[in-house]
């Protein structure tokens, strides 16, 4: 159990780096997975981390007539579980659904099983990582407002206006010093939007110096945007749909929309294996990522799918590179300073 211990521990602080920009798997798509056979085998199980995609099971179990079993597991216990079961030869699991940096350790231990589905295809180049684990999503994030409270001239029209005085203590975040999601956010500023650091830098204490709240996640950031008690975050625009009716709406800036991928694997000893193999081909499929963008929010990796949010089709949204470790501790440790009340 010491092992597992090291890799939950390693697993939290998001070690792997992810080569976003990687060329596309060379396997060749599978052919078409036998339905009958998918049936004959009678249940499809799948392990994940995201919330709300009942839904796509729903809808699966209805198409095919197979049972899927959804098991949620956080992110705190993904690893832990899947590599005891896996050791003992019991592992349950047909499909997993990680974050790509636990996905890769899974791999690297004999987890994941080779399949490219026919349904990627159409999907971003980097969105396949060597035939193996298919990202379908981005955990896009975004700054969020209330859309009664925010009067439309004063909508940032960049990140960087969150640095405007008029902000002050108006704003929530997930915490930058522990967040992993948020530190790797504001590092993609540097990487990929602010590219002078100075300026970059000033933007770091320009948000400090506005005093925002700091909330354990994502997840408790929209409610006081919703309640006023905070006029705008940053956050996900998926809340502007599970959230409805309220008053949320997103900052259209002139720069991109970033996030971290989401991804899918099949398991290397899958006790149904084509029941999991119709399964992430559905789970792939136009069908079933306009379900999870209609009724979920999700920013989805299927061509021409989009969340029913007004204007996100025309946002320019790019995956962000995965921290390693190191990296990870160290910006926590600098954002700590920066933001220190």
């Amino acid at each position: 159990m010491k092992k597992i211990a090291v890799l939950v521990a390693l697993m939290m602080l998001t070690a792997v780096p992810c080569a976003l920009a990687a060329p596309p798997a060379k396997a060749a798509p599978a052919a078409q997975v036998s339905v009958e056979k998918a049936k004959a085998e009678g249940k499809v199980a799948f392990y994940a981390n995201m919330t709300s995609v009942e839904p796509v099971m729903e809808a699966f179990q209805k198409k095919y007539g197979i049972k899927a079993e959804y098991t949620r597991l956080s992110t705190s216990k993904f690893i832990a579980t899947i590599l005891t079961e896996h050791a003992a030869g019991k592992l349950t699991a047909d499909v997993l659904q990680a974050p790509i940096p636990v996905m890769e350790l899974l791999k690297s231990k004999g987890v994941i099983a080779s399949y490219v589905s026919p349904a990627s295809a159409g999907y971003p180049k980097w969105a396949n990582k060597d035939g193996m684990i298919q990202s379908f999503g981005i955990e896009y994030v975004a700054l969020i407002y209330n859309k009664d409270l925010v009067k439309a001239a004063d909508v940032p029209r960049t990140y960087q206006e969150l640095t405007n005085p008029k902000w002050k203590g108006k704003i929530v975040m997930a915490d930058p010093a522990t967040h992993p999601t948020t530190i790797s956010w504001l590092v993609g500023l540097k990487e990929n939007v602010i590219k002078s650091d100075a300026e970059w830098r000033a933007f770091l204490k320009g948000l400090a110096a506005n005093s925002p709240m700091f909330v354990a996640s994502f997840g408790p950031t929209p409610a006081p945007i919703e309640t006023g008690e905070k006029l705008i975050g940053i956050s996900m625009p998926k809340y502007i749909v599970t959230k409805a009716p309220a008053p949320l709406d997103w900052a259209k800036v002139s720069q991109p929309m970033m996030g971290t991928p989401r991804a899918i694997g099949i398991t290397a000893k899958a006790p149904h294996p084509n029941a999991a193999r119709l399964f992430v081909d559905y789970w792939l499929s136009k069908e079933a990522m306009k379900i999870m963008a209609d009724q979920v929010g999700e920013y989805v990796l299927a061509p021409g799918v989009y969340p029913p949010i007004a204007g996100i089709d025309k946002a320019k949204v790019i995956p962000i590179r995965e921290l390693s470790d190191d990296e990870i501790k160290k910006w926590g440790a600098e954002f700590k300073k920066i933001f220190a009340k």
